[in-house]
């Protein structure tokens, strides 16, 4: 269904998107830390990022297929959002130490009392976005295929 470099674009995408959790961690509390918290979460990370990537080779096909028609880019920024988020979720109550500079003390207090949840939410998001870009695809397969027996 997903075509070498759709797949590609797909892999490549799940490797940014776990470099930017192992970044955004390491920044913020080291790198023993962001290694403590992906064996501690990796069971919530890879399949976040997992998900995120199959969502971009799918989107990346159905582009290939239809040229130009997209609306389900709005659908994979929301999920790669959410994933991301999710994922970053894992840390953000040690972000506490400088949050009151920044104001957000209890939104972080939040996060990190609920991380377990945005995890879940965020896998919710993937699988959404990836019904819904295979529905897409599957459908415009069915057009291509008419359209070529006409």
């Amino acid at each position: 269904m997903v075509t070498g470099r759709s797949a590609g674009l797909g892999a490549l995408a799940f490797a940014l998107l776990l470099a930017a959790y192992f970044g955004i961690l390491t920044l913020v509390s080291g790198w023993a830390f962001a290694w403590q918290q992906f064996v501690q979460y990796g069971y919530f990370v890879v399949p976040l990022g997992a998900g995120f990537g199959l969502q971009v080779a799918l989107y990346a096909e159905l582009r290939r297929r239809v040229l130009g028609s997209g609306g389900s880019g709005t659908v994979i920024a929301a999920s790669g959002t959410t994933s991301t988020a999710a994922m970053i979720s894992c840390c953000a109550h040690y972000l506490v130490n400088i949050a009151p500079v920044l104001g957000a003390t209890g939104l972080v207090t939040i996060v990190a009392q609920y991380q377990v949840e945005f995890f879940w939410a965020g896998l919710a998001f993937n699988a959404a976005g990836i019904a819904y870009i295979a529905h897409q695809l599957v459908k415009a397969s069915r057009e291509h295929a008419q359209c070529a027996h006409v």
